[in-house]
């Protein structure tokens, strides 16, 4: 039986990413994600919050670092992962995702996502951004939120 492991997530940073790098000299992030559903509970409209933790690895995560903080709206996909450990003779258990792909999500001057211009000119490949306020880059992880798909690749 074939199997698919996938999640797409938007939401806004609980915390600051926080940076580490392991002895192999790879960087690795861990951010807390909120994200909001309203749900139909009787006759009143009731919001709703899931907070996933979530783990980015390498350039994802020295990007989620230099340029998110917490409150920032961002698009993340990546994968489920299952950590299991014993701790005083107890089992746990945790699910988290483990992000592959992060989207910036609003406006340069808003949208929590702090710092100002300039700088960290290693961060950005080719140095472009795009002007409808979302951030972008030119490495094939980083794709530009919205804009149209191209019309052979419509299913209808």
């Amino acid at each position: 039986m074939a199997s698919f492991n996938r999640v797409v997530l938007v939401g806004n940073l609980t915390r600051d990413p926080e940076l580490r790098y392991i002895p192999s000299g790879t960087a690795v992030s861990d951010i807390g994600l909120a994200v909001n559903d309203r749900v139909k509970r009787g006759d009143q409209w009731v919001d709703e919050t899931t907070f996933v933790d979530i783990t980015l690895w390498g350039r994802t995560a020295e990007i989620a670092n230099e340029y998110l903080s917490k409150g920032s709206p961002v698009l993340i996909e990546g994968r489920l992962k299952l950590d299991r450990w014993e701790k005083d003779g107890q089992k746990h258990s945790k699910l988290k995702v483990i992000g592959e792909r992060l989207q910036m999500l609003g406006g340069r001057d808003g949208g929590g996502s702090g710092g100002g211009g300039g700088g960290g000119g290693g961060a950005r490949r080719g140095g472009s951004r795009s002007n409808d306020g979302d951030q972008s880059y030119d490495e094939p992880d980083y794709m530009p939120a919205g804009g149209a798909p191209p019309s052979d690749d419509i299913p209808f």
